[in-house]
């Protein structure tokens, strides 16, 4: 049986926060996020180490149609791109605290692209982000459990949260809540 992330628990304007309970629950939601991606989104992911940044791409990846197996922490790699139907390009800002090193990166091709770019550690360089964008942030609440709350900045990403939340009606104990 394939681990459903709990409804939303909270939908205030255009913000909405879920609980998982386990890392198949986080995964399934990155997938259904990915899903309901057309190509051109910006997300940006911000949470600690071990928040599960990560597997909410390995289910991005997957709704996007790309082999979850693929899907590895770019930490020192920085990007990795990924092809499905639409290019999955995965950042991972963690080492680079300059912004002359983030400059360097040619991010704002990969943002003005066609593919779905995710920026780990999105947080460490805000001013590269495009001012429409998915902002998700993960938070660990002890155990396997997480909050994971999306906040879409513009129009386009908040009919992607919107198309998420459609999707994803509220299943007390599917996934945990």
């Amino acid at each position: 049986m394939t681990a459903t992330p709990a409804g939303p628990t909270a939908m205030e304007g255009s913000v909405a926060v879920w609980e998982t309970t386990s890392a198949e629950a986080t995964h399934a939601l990155g997938k259904l996020l990915g899903e309901s991606c057309a190509g051109g989104e910006t997300i940006a992911l911000i949470g600690p180490l071990g928040a599960g940044k990560t597997c909410l791409v390995r289910g991005l990846a997957v709704g996007l149609g790309a082999p979850a197996g693929a899907v590895t922490s770019p930490t020192f790699v920085l990007i990795h791109e990924y092809a499905g139907r639409a290019p999955l390009y995965h950042v991972d800002l963690y080492r680079l605290d300059a912004r002359d090193a983030v400059n360097g990166l040619g991010l704002e091709e990969y943002i003005d692209s066609a593919g779905v770019t995710v920026i780990e550690w999105a947080d460490r360089a805000p001013a590269v982000l495009p001012r429409d964008h998915l902002r998700i942030t993960i938070e660990h609440l002890g155990g396997d459990r997480r909050r994971v709350t999306l906040h879409p900045q513009g129009a386009r990403p908040a009919e992607l949260a919107a198309q998420v939340v459609a999707r994803h009606p509220a299943r007390p104990g599917m996934g945990g809540a």
